[in-house]
């Protein structure tokens, strides 16, 4: 199997409009992302995804493009956009653009001309239909952000297709003119010397809405072939999509090399196991941290040689991860870690979400004023019309919400935590003056440490990208696994719990310490008390 650079680094996601702001308008910018590439540089990461930074209304936080070939003003310049490539560049970092290609917004020129009337070329670049004959929407398809996902337009009778929010009109990929056009846009950036393309829910491109299929539909991958010839294929990039519905058989369909189509799929498999089965998101139950064991190791070992993984467990779109299923408070540094080091050992690309590599934690809000998600915003109004009270809403946007991830990121302990000298225009977490960067980086035992001492790991240690992965059975609680790659073997564990808990594994000798989120050296794991939140890794001979 031919080896790629993406196999081998680590990505870092920057949320532009969270990051850094260099001008004092409360929004992060491309010149305050460009001021921390030496902070970027020093973490060690090779790649940066970067969530959109096209031209947008900002109805979804930019995931709503009105022109792909130009920059939203509050984040920058064209300009500012190609130095921060050619910036990046000079420190070995690639910049992976955010591709959302399912929808445009309803602002972008070529829905303008489409709601002109029936007969206008760019009519057919969105999908359309009649009423039902009742007069109402014309099928069942509900839209991600509450509600019918069909809008009527008034002047022509017909209802367009909004899988997201109705600012958001979908794509009609049927339309070859539309494949081109997006084509034709995609080759535009990767001209201007971008690393690749991370792609926004690619697996609904193939959509046939009269059936009511939305994910993975029968032309889909077909469509991604297609895309893959016209664009980035044969140029050593990487392309990841985002595929909520993807099963490891699924996923090799998107990333076997054989097939042509992308480096790799993020699936989130793991991340659906504390929703209610059957239920929405904000529907919450305990973590099965069995059921999280086994989900992960699934995807370790089925994918095999004939696809890549993902490793992640924060995004834009998700918690954070310790206030989610770790510690925040009394074990925030040794939950963190053990996330970190769980991940980074596994076979994969892994990406840090900013702000993790410090521990950043979930922003509780009292009040749905202080949120910013339409997500949030809409099931709020949506579950309080059903009878749900305030009280429990709050609590499940203080749980799964969005804005958990999108608060300003803490670079220090000065006001606004040194994003901004205005005002941000999402509230800072209060808990920025002990959880900031300045301060991780004076303590040399820091989370962030960790992460930059995985990330060194990785580009020392081909096992860590190569080697066999197997799942141990051990209590619950504990998750452990070996990797094993041309005779050597690590042994990585984590104790998912608060509580101390007893290893055995006797069939392992220690010959060497890798890695460890608490100070003593471990000469042993015949028996061994597992402090709380408590991961290591150690090279091992296998008796």
């Amino acid at each position: 199997m031919k080896k790629h650079w993406w196999q081998e680094v680590v990505i870092y996601q920057v949320y532009p409009r969270s990051f850094k702001d260099s001008d004092g308008d409360g929004i992060g910018d491309l010149p305050g992302i460009i001021e921390k590439l030496p902070y970027l540089e020093k973490l060690g990461i090779g790649g940066i995804w970067l969530s959109p930074v096209y031209q947008s209304p900002n109805d979804d936080n930019g995931y709503d493009i009105s022109d792909y070939e130009n920059i939203m003003a509050e984040f920058g310049t064209m300009a500012d956009m190609e130095q921060l490539i050619a910036e990046a560049a000079k420190r070995g970092i690639k910049i992976i653009m955010d591709l959302v290609v399912n929808h445009t917004s309803d602002e972008h020129r070529w829905f303008v001309e489409a709601k002109k009337g029936r007969e206008n070329p760019y009519r057919d670049y969105y999908v359309w239909a009649d009423p039902a004959k009742d007069g109402g929407v014309p099928n069942g398809l509900g839209s991600t952000f509450s509600g019918t996902a069909w809008e009527l337009d008034e002047a022509s009778g017909q209802y367009y297709l909004h899988l997201f929010s109705k600012k958001q009109p979908d794509l009609n990929w049927e339309n070859p003119q539309v494949r081109q056009a997006v084509y034709d846009m995609m080759n535009f950036w990767i001209d201007k010397g971008i690393g690749g393309f991370r792609m926004d829910v690619i697996d609904l491109i193939g959509k046939i809405p009269e059936k009511e299929i939305t994910g993975n539909g029968p032309k889909l991958h077909e469509y991604l072939q297609e895309m893959n010839q016209a664009t980035f294929g044969g140029k050593e990039l990487l392309t990841v999509g985002e595929t909520w519905g993807a099963t490891p058989e699924i996923a090799k369909l998107y990333s076997n090399p054989a097939r042509q189509e992308l480096s790799m799929v993020f699936q989130f498999e793991h991340m659906g196991l504390d929703q209610e089965p059957g239920k929405e998101k904000w529907d919450l139950q305990p973590l099965d941290v069995g059921a999280l064991k086994h989900a992960l190791a699934r995807w370790q070992t089925e994918l095999g040689s004939e696809g890549w993984n993902s490793l992640f467990w924060e995004n834009h779109d998700l918690p954070r991860i310790i206030s989610r299923w770790g510690n925040d408070s009394r074990y925030r540094e040794a939950s963190a870690k053990l996330f970190a080091i769980l991940l980074h050992m596994m076979k994969g690309t892994p990406y840090v979400y900013q702000g993790e590599e410090i521990g950043m934690t979930n922003a509780p809000v009292t009040d749905i004023s202080e949120v910013a998600d339409i997500e949030s915003r809409n099931m709020y109004h949506e579950r309080l019309a059903k009878g749900f009270t305030k009280e429990a809403i709050l609590a499940a946007i203080n749980k799964k919400g969005r804005d958990n991830a999108r608060t300003p990121m803490q670079w220090d302990a000065t006001k606004e935590a040194g994003f901004t000298t205005g005002t941000p225009w999402l509230a800072v977490n209060p808990n920025y003056r002990e959880i900031n960067v300045a301060a991780a980086l004076a303590d040399p035992n820091s989370i962030f440490y960790t992460y930059q001492q995985l990330i060194k790991l990785r580009k020392e240690h081909p096992l860590m990208i190569w080697g066999d992965f197997e799942l141990l059975s051990t209590p619950t609680t504990i998750f452990a696994y070996l990797r094993r790659y041309e005779g050597e073997t690590w042994l990585v564990v984590g104790n998912f719990s608060d509580d101390t808990q007893e290893l055995h594994l006797p069939q392992f000798s220690v010959l060497a310490p890798v890695i460890h989120n608490y100070p003593e050296k471990i000469t042993s794991v015949a028996h061994r008390l597992l402090a709380p939140w408590e991961a290591f890794t150690v090279k091992v001979r296998e008796e």
